[in-house]
C-alpha cells in the first residue's frame, strides 16, 4: 500500500496539480478498484469536492462508458480514469476536455505497471519529449524502418504533433499515465509494419512472434494475426473501413523504462520504440471514430522526417 501511495501522490500532485478549489473525478472499474480507492484517497485530501465513480469493465479499448460516467467526467475540473478498458479515445474524454477538464487516462493499469511508471522523473520526460517533436516538426513524411521487416510512410497533412508528457497542468489538457511519446494521427500511410514488442491480446510478444500489417491509402489491408484480424472484423461490423484505419504514430521518450513487460500502456512510452495504432484517431487530431484503437509497439526502429535520421531517446539518456 505505501508503493500504490507514492505513485498515487505522484499522479495527483504532480502531474494533475489538484488544487483545494477544485473538483476531482476518479473513474475506475471493478476490476481496477484499489488503484481507483487510492487516487480517491489523496484527491479527498486536498478537496472536499472529489467522488469516485465506478462501473464493470468495458467491452472494448476505445468503447464509451456509461452515461452517468461521462457526466462525473464533463463536470469536474480534473480527472484521473484507472481502468481495465481505455477511455482515451472516447467521446466521453474529448468532451470532459472540452468542458476545461485535466484528464489522466491509465488504462489497463496494473498496481505493478502503476507504481513502476509512476516513479519515473516527468520534468525529463517533458525535455525528450520537447527535443523529438524540435526534430519531426514541420516534416511533410515521417518513415519508419526496422530490421525485422518495417517500412512504411506516413504522411502529415495538417494534422499536428502531440505529446504526451505525465504534465497536465492546463485547462483542457490530457495526458496518459504512466507518460512519455510524441505522437501524431497521420493523414495517410502506406507501406508494412511489424510488431515484434507488445501488442493486445497477445501482450509481450515472445522472441520470434511477430505480427505483420499492410497498409495501403491510410487503411490497413491485411493482418497476419487470427485474434487481432477478428476484432477488427468484428468492429468493421458496426463502422465499416473506420475500424481498419491507421490511427497512429507515436514514439517513447520515457528513458526510465528500460525493458518491455507487456502492458501497452507502459511498454508504449519505452524511449527507443515507436508505436502505430488502428482504429479511433477522433480524440488525437484525426476525423474516424471507431469502438477500438490497438497500439503495436515495435522495438529498435529508425525514423526519418523527410529523411533525415531523428534521434530517439533511450535508457542511456536517462
Amino acid at each position: 500500500m505505501a508503493a500504490l501511495r507514492a505513485a498515487a501522490e505522484t499522479a495527483v500532485r504532480q502531474c494533475l496539480d489538484l488544487e483545494s478549489g477544485e473538483s476531482c473525478a476518479i473513474v475506475t472499474d471493478d476490476k481496477r478498484e484499489p488503484i481507483g480507492e487510492v487516487l480517491y484517497e489523496v484527491a479527498s485530501e486536498i478537496t472536499d469536492d472529489a467522488v469516485i465513480v465506478r462501473y464493470p469493465p468495458g467491452e472494448t479499448h476505445g468503447g464509451e462508458p456509461p452515461a452517468p460516467v461521462a457526466a462525473a467526467m464533463a463536470g469536474a475540473d480534473v480527472v484521473l480514469a484507472p481502468t481495465t478498458k481505455s477511455l482515451s479515445h472516447t467521446r466521453a474524454r474529448t468532451e470532459a476536455n472540452e468542458a476545461g477538464a485535466r484528464v489522466a487516462t491509465l488504462p489497463g493499469i496494473t498496481e505493478d505497471v502503476f507504481t513502476t511508471g509512476l516513479a519515473a522523473d516527468y520534468e525529463s520526460i517533458a525535455a525528450h519529449c520537447e527535443a523529438v517533436r524540435k526534430q519531426v516538426a514541420g516534416a511533410d513524411e515521417i518513415r519508419v524502418t526496422t530490421d525485422a521487416g518495417t517500412d512504411i510512410t506516413f504522411g502529415v497533412g495538417d494534422r499536428e504533433w502531440l505529446s504526451d508528457t505525465g504534465i497536465v497542468h492546463e485547462s483542457g489538457e490530457m495526458s496518459n499515465l504512466p507518460a512519455g511519446e510524441v505522437f501524431i494521427s497521420p493523414e495517410t500511410a502506406d507501406g508494412t509494419f511489424v510488431v515484434d514488442g507488445t501488442m493486445r491480446p497477445h501482450g509481450l510478444l515472445a522472441d520470434g512472434h511477430q505480427l505483420t500489417f499492410e497498409v495501403e491509402d491510410g487503411l490497413v489491408t491485411h493482418i497476419s494475426d487470427d485474434e487481432i484480424r477478428e476484432t477488427v472484423a468484428d468492429a468493421a461490423e458496426d463502422v465499416g473501413d473506420a475500424a481498419y484505419n491507421l490511427a497512429e504514430l507515436g514514439i517513447g521518450t520515457n528513458v526510465a523504462v528500460s525493458e518491455l513487460v507487456g502492458s501497452v500502456l507502459l511498454d508504449e512510452k519505452a524511449g527507443g520504440t515507436v508505436h502505430i495504432a488502428i482504429g479511433d484517431n477522433a480524440g488525437i487530431g484525426g476525423d474516424t471514430e471507431a469502438p477500438i484503437h490497438l497500439d503495436g509497439i515495435i522495438r529498435e526502429p529508425m525514423v526519418f522526417a523527410d529523411g533525415d535520421s531523428i534521434e530517439l531517446p533511450t535508457v542511456n539518456d536517462a
